[in-house]
């Protein structure tokens, strides 16, 4: 079901971005749509939609690297149509962000990207995405920080080097916050 869901987002990404302007629009539209439907078809996000919200983070980075769209903004987006899908459908949004941050950071060592700037535009999306939703952004803060290192984690000890060193060094990040989600990570 997981590598099922991954394609199904990446083809759609693949054929929502051809012909349009708007390329990252059109990314989160079809991240906020694959999101609604996931949600609803599982009834929830944690539990069993825990791995499905991570492999539609997943397919929409594997069809923005297909389409050739800038990884980071591709990352950031995803994020924001992970929180309002999330929103609209009254899931638990920190919960969605954790697993989708992981997800980002799965598929961006996936193919071979920068997991550090993906990492960084991640947790950036989830605190802008949480700000509009009316969603706490500290809290969404935290939840990116630890998808990301989550991600990390299930590739290996070079790349969870790499988040830790790019989030800690981000100036548009709020570095209380990442410190302290940091500094959690490490119990």
């Amino acid at each position: 079901m997981v590598e099922e869901i991954i394609n199904e987002t990446s083809a759609a990404v693949v054929a929502a971005v051809k012909g349009v302007d708007d390329v990252l629009g059109a990314i989160l539209d079809v991240v906020k749509n694959q999101m609604i439907k996931v949600m609803k078809d599982t009834g929830e996000v944690s539990g069993t939609g825990i791995e499905v919200v991570a492999s539609v983070a997943s397919g929409a980075i594997k069809g923005g690297g297909e389409v050739g769209a800038s990884l980071t903004d591709v990352a950031v987006n995803t994020m924001h149509g992970v929180v309002s899908g999330a929103s609209q459908v009254s899931g638990d949004v920190t919960a969605a962000i954790r697993q989708a941050a992981a997800g980002i950071i799965h598929a961006t060592a996936a193919s071979g990207g920068d997991v550090g700037a993906a990492a960084v535009a991640a947790v950036d999306g989830a605190i802008k995405a949480a700000g509009k939703a009316g969603t706490d952004s500290a809290a969404a803060a935290t939840s990116a920080v630890g998808g990301t290192l989550d991600g990390a984690a299930s590739v290996g000890l070079d790349a969870v080097s790499k988040v830790k060193e790019a989030l800690e060094s981000a100036a548009e990040l709020p570095r209380d916050v990442i410190e302290a989600a940091l500094k959690g990570s490490d119990k």
